[in-house]
C-alpha cells in the first residue's frame, strides 16, 4: 500500500430517454406549441374586429375611413393584428418547412421565409401607422 486512499467510483446509469425527456427535439418545442396556440387565440378576436371593420369602411369615402383608422383605438388594433398575424404566420411556416424540406435546403428556405414574412410584415405595419398618424 502506497497510502494513497483510492476514491470509489460511482457509474450513473442513465438511458438516452432519461437524459432527453423533457427536452423536445430541440429544447424549445414546447415554446412553439404555446407560441402558436396564443396566437390563435389572439387572432380569433382580432380578425372579427379587422372583417367588421372592413365591411364598415367599404361604403365610406376615404376621408371617413381615415377618420375612423384615425382614432387611436382602432389604430391600436390594426396594429396588433398585423403583428400578430404574420408573427402567426412565420410560425406556422416554419412547422411546414421543418417537416416537408430536406435538410439541404430547410436552411435557405428558412431564410427566404423569414425575410419575406419580415419585409411584407413590415411594410403592413408602415401603411398602418402612415394611415394611423
Amino acid at each position: 500500500m502506497s497510502g494513497k486512499t483510492e476514491t470509489p467510483r460511482v457509474a450513473v446509469m442513465r438511458s438516452y430517454l432519461g437524459r432527453a425527456r423533457g427536452l423536445g427535439a430541440a429544447g424549445t418545442g414546447v415554446e412553439h406549441w404555446w407560441a402558436q396556440r396564443v396566437g390563435t387565440v389572439a387572432l380569433l378576436p382580432l380578425t372579427a374586429w379587422f372583417v367588421f371593420t372592413v365591411l364598415h369602411l367599404a361604403p365610406m369615402d376615404r376621408a371617413a375611413a381615415l377618420n375612423f383608422l384615425h382614432a387611436p383605438w382602432n389604430a391600436t388594433l390594426l396594429v396588433a393584428f398585423i403583428l400578430v398575424t404574420f408573427h402567426h404566420m412565420q410560425l406556422g411556416l416554419q412547422v411546414v418547412i421543418e417537416d416537408y424540406l430536406q435538410a439541404g435546403t430547410r436552411t435557405m428556405a428558412m431564410l427566404v421565409m423569414r425575410g419575406t414574412i419580415g419585409l411584407v410584415g413590415l411594410a403592413c405595419l408602415l401603411a398602418a401607422l402612415r394611415l394611423a398618424i
